[in-house]
């Protein structure tokens, strides 16, 4: 599965939405609308200083969904290059997991039982020293 994640001025959603309709993809997405921030585009804030405001969709979907909705927000972004449309993809495939384990638990192969897993077994990190604020607290 694959999440997207576009991000966009609210000038442009109902281009975006209608981009969807055009490839036909997306019928079903999560739609944040009223999101603030600050990215590359400029402040996005809905207040009397910076009025404008973004809104979020999120799609979960197959990798040729993803595909067709690359290219529907492309050519929206196309139309409009300084709306601030941004698109990301992120993929839930599994990664290669790092195991922590005692030194006293390796075998000199490298894993806890001498075999290869297709996971990494590393002696813990040392710890990392603490932060002391001015007053000598930890934070």
């Amino acid at each position: 599965m694959i999440r997207i994640e576009i991000i966009a001025n609210h000038s442009v959603e109902e281009n975006i939405l209608e981009a969807f309709q055009h490839e036909k993809t997306a019928a079903y997405y999560t739609r944040f609308p009223g999101v603030f921030g600050v990215g590359a585009s400029g402040p996005r804030m809905g207040d009397a200083v910076w009025p404008e405001e973004n809104f979020v969709i999120v799609v979960w979907c197959e990798e040729a969904e993803a595909e067709r909705i690359e290219r529907a927000v492309a050519s929206v972004k196309k139309y409009f290059p300084d709306e601030g449309i941004k698109l990301f993809k992120m993929s839930d495939a599994p990664r290669q997991q790092t195991v922590y384990l005692p030194t006293s638990a390796m075998s000199p192969a490298g894993t806890a039982d001498g075999a290869t897993s297709g996971v990494t077994v590393e002696s813990p990190p040392k710890p990392k020293r603490a932060y002391t604020g001015p007053e000598g607290e930890n934070c």
